[in-house]
């Protein structure tokens, strides 16, 4: 951003054209009534659009004299042109060479970095190519989609998307981004209309040290390719039980296998007792990386609930490990969330230490 670009709010409807700068963080914007307003630089975008800048034609209104019919600052012209001045762009993206394969990119910040635990998040999309790109942002919630944000991404830019919080985290395990990239007034290399998801490992969010430098940002972020030199990322989605299932199928043949024991009765109670390390629930986690183990762990927490909701004061004990506290804080998510009808508490130190949660169906 420099003097002379014009620039759009992000927050708030106007824009104008950038006279000055305060320190790093506040420019000065002009607005089309002459009016010089300071605003934060992440909250402006440099546009590739002329609304801002110049005086259109309106309604006719009271004659004025000549000397005055123009008080807000303008473009400099000839002293031989007339009232209906042609516009002059002051500032356009410049195309790159390299620009011209298609690269997106999603990015999410922290807005709190010191005090992670409570920051909510920000989610930008950024077009690292030379053309314009209509786009929609989606995420799913089983097997339906819902659109979070769409519009039209300029060339060599990025837009802020929205703004949410850790309560949100569960809605955006799985996102797609849908793009149509074109170029105005020229002609262009025809690209192919994209649709690309990937799976977003929710459990990075609660690690600042995963929030990467950046050619993007000055502050750390996590980025997600979505379309690399032309080719959209591609990534193989599958559920817990069907990769359990493959790799059940793959070992056909082996040694007989032992049957699961992730469930038992705890000597001389009527508590049910659930394992969910990984080791204990899975032959082999091959194939597997941390996010497949988390829903397989997270889907047999609900399973287990669902055939027990029956029995009223009913004790479960999950055994979960300390660790990091990603899984125990998972399992108080689904039960705030999905399970009301039941009261969790930290199971028995003397036998779990803090390694277990007791659930008690009510």
């Amino acid at each position: 951003m420099k003097v002379g670009d014009k620039v759009r709010f992000i927050y708030e409807c106007g824009g104008g054209v950038v006279t000055g700068f305060r320190g790093k963080d506040i420019v000065l914007v002009e607005d089309k009534d002459g009016f010089e307003i300071p605003m934060q630089v992440r909250e402006c975008v440099v546009v590739d659009t002329n609304e801002y800048n110049f005086q259109k034609k309106s309604a006719p209104k009271k004659e004025e004299p000549k000397s005055n019919k123009r008080s807000t600052p303008q473009p400099a012209k000839n002293d031989d042109d007339d009232d209906d001045f042609t516009p002059v762009v002051t500032y356009r993206p410049a195309e790159r060479p390299e620009g011209e394969k298609l690269n997106v990119v999603l990015a999410y910040l922290p807005m709190d970095e010191k005090s992670l635990n409570n920051s909510r998040f920000e989610a930008y999309i950024i077009n690292d190519s030379n053309y314009y790109i209509y786009f929609t942002y989606l995420t799913a919630s089983g097997r339906s989609w819902t659109a979070r944000c769409n519009g039209l991404l300029e060339p060599n830019s990025k837009m802020f998307m929205e703004e949410f919080g850790r309560e949100e985290l569960n809605d955006m395990e799985r996102v797609c981004v849908q793009l149509l990239p074109f170029k105005e007034n020229k002609p262009f290399a025809l690209k192919p209309a994209m649709t690309v998801e990937r799976r977003i490992d929710t459990v990075k969010f609660y690690k600042l040290h995963l929030f990467g430098k950046n050619p993007f940002f000055d502050e750390g972020a996590l980025i997600y390719d979505i379309v690399v030199d032309d080719k959209p990322t591609k990534e193989v989605f599958a559920d817990a039980e069907e990769i359990k299932k493959i790799i059940l199928e793959n070992k056909k043949g082996d040694a007989p296998q032992k049957p699961q024991q992730h469930q038992k009765l705890a000597k001389g109670s009527d508590i049910l007792e659930v394992d969910l390390h990984a080791e204990e629930l899975l032959e082999t986690t091959a194939g597997m990386n941390a996010f497949d183990i988390l829903s397989y762990q997270l889907d047999v927490v609900r399973k287990t609930l669902d055939e027990n909701l029956k029995f009223k004061n009913k004790k479960i004990v999950f055994i979960h490990g300390k660790g990091d506290g990603v899984l125990r804080s998972r399992i108080a998510q689904e039960l705030r969330k999905k399970y009301p009808r039941c009261i969790s508490q930290d199971a028995s130190f003397q036998k779990y230490g803090f390694g277990a949660t007791m659930v008690i169906i009510k």
